[in-house]
């Protein structure tokens, strides 16, 4: 359903929840090189509405709080419009609510930010959901070395169907993985894209 005020949703569009949110108006939002809505980032701190921060449901009585603005473990959610994305009615839901962010946040990171060129080498640092959107993003570009670095050697076979092109495994190197990749590459590569979730 639509609430009041609503006019880019209309009931029955199958949607993706981000919680990242995009309010559409706000400086970062019209910039190419920030997400980062004024009104909709990531706050784990707001648990309710942004209108009035009560929140929209409960259990037992007892209000639930709105983590991320999504609340996407609970059967029923409710979101600010500028939460969701509209997706193409065609896509398997079953399929798309696992991928959902995932893919596209490493994909939008490389081909819109990195923004790498046809021939160019890159490194996905990573190679979970976002890491493997990320080297799909170095594909689609025309990358014509991507190379997968991760502490998990298994992820290697599945990375290939993403463009990963090589890989490396920190721990199987008795030196720092950036000089490793510095010698494959005569001295680095020309992206790199940090997808391990890692601070």
């Amino acid at each position: 359903s639509v609430g009041e005020g609503v006019t880019d949703l209309q009931p029955g569009d199958h949607v993706l929840p981000i919680f990242t949110g995009e309010c559409g108006e706000c400086p970062h939002c019209h910039s190419e090189e920030s997400n980062m809505c004024e009104l909709l980032r990531i706050n784990t701190e707001r648990g309710g509405m942004i209108l009035d921060g009560e929140s929209r449901f409960s259990i037992n009585g007892k209000p639930i709080h709105h983590f991320l603005g999504t609340s996407t473990f609970s059967e029923y959610t409710v979101v600010h419009s500028g939460q969701v994305v509209k997706i193409n009615p065609k896509a398997p839901l079953d399929k798309v609510c696992i991928v959902s962010c995932g893919l596209t946040t490493g994909l939008g990171a490389t081909l819109n930010v990195a923004k790498p060129k046809k021939g160019q080498s890159v490194a996905v640092f990573g190679l979970g959901a976002v890491g493997l959107g990320a080297a799909e993003g170095a594909r689609i570009a025309g990358a014509s070395r991507i190379i997968g670095v991760d502490l998990n050697s298994n992820r290697f076979e599945e990375a290939k169907k993403f463009g990963v092109t090589e890989f490396v495994n920190p721990k199987e190197h008795n030196k720092p993985v950036q000089q490793v990749i510095a010698e494959m590459t005569n001295g680095g590569v020309d992206r790199s894209v940090e997808c391990t979730g890692s601070v």
